[in-house]
């Protein structure tokens, strides 16, 4: 099996040669020649997304090349993790943290929450934040190059005061 989820038919000596692809689409099984691809677990979800079928009574499981292409397609076009938003689990903070970032961005709540209550309503406000990322970036990497913070720029610091 082939990491792209598709068996390269070698398994099976006897060959796809005379059988055509094992998927249905629109309710019709495809007519195509099958090729050496086959249909596995792995690429399952995609086909599903595809509005493609396993035949219930195909004797085999080898796909033509035209589906082949369309699953590889689907599969590549999938987002990456890194495009998704990640996951902050505020509950691992401590709770005098999430009061800091309570009254820094003047999050309005109950006063009796408990720190469940209280990390789940920072993190509903969390995920409304829009962010520049291109501005983000520049300004840490600038903040970085000049061994600097933002902590020492409010103070009134400059950074040689704080180098030794």
């Amino acid at each position: 099996m082939n990491q792209n989820g598709f068996s390269t038919g070698e398994e099976d000596s006897r060959g796809p040669l005379d059988k055509i692809c094992c998927l249905q689409e629109d309710g019709f099984r495809c007519q195509r020649q099958a090729g050496n691809a086959s249909y596995s677990k792995k690429i399952r979800n995609t086909v599903r997304q595809l509005k493609l079928h396993l035949d219930a009574v195909a004797r085999h499981i080898y796909i033509c090349d035209h589906h082949k292409s369309m699953i590889q397609s689907a599969r590549t076009l999938k987002p990456s993790s890194q495009d998704e938003a990640p996951e902050v689990d505020f509950s691992q903070l401590q709770m005098n943290t999430l009061r800091r970032y309570k009254k820094h961005f003047k999050v309005v709540t109950k006063p009796s929450l408990n720190k469940a209550q209280m990390a789940e309503t920072l993190l509903n406000h969390f995920k409304t934040i829009s962010v520049n990322e291109k501005e983000a970036l520049t300004f840490f990497i600038y903040t970085i190059k000049t061994n600097g913070n933002k902590l020492d720029q409010k103070n009134g610091n400059n950074n040689s005061d704080t180098m030794s």
